[in-house]
């Protein structure tokens, strides 16, 4: 099973993205922030999963965890393409890099 190439479509949206805000310095460290923010959603809906707020309940699923999840991969991806200008090849490289490091228990 090959796994579809999103890049194309990140591309797209960092283009949208530096037409609307250029892409200063600042505009980086807001989308850096964005990550941040999306990150943040993904640990409330996993807090939202177990319960962890007596006062809340549970008040996600596993599937609201996955959205969250995918919403701070793209947001990481549109950072990553919009400091590096191969962002695909950078995060295969990284990977690799990741999967050669020795596991121990």
């Amino acid at each position: 099973m090959t796994t579809p190439d999103y890049w194309p479509t990140i591309r797209e949206l960092v283009a949208w993205l530096d037409k609307e805000n250029d892409r200063t310095e600042q505009e980086i460290t807001l989308r850096i922030l964005k990550l941040t923010e999306e990150a943040g959603e993904v640990a409330r809906a996993w807090i939202g999963v177990t319960g962890q707020n007596p006062r809340k309940g549970v008040t996600h699923t596993p599937g609201d965890v996955a959205d969250e999840l995918c919403d701070a991969m793209v947001a990481a991806s549109v950072v990553l393409a919009s400091i590096v200008p191969d962002p695909a090849a950078h995060f295969e490289a990284k990977l690799a890099r990741i999967v050669s490091r020795p596991r121990t228990p």
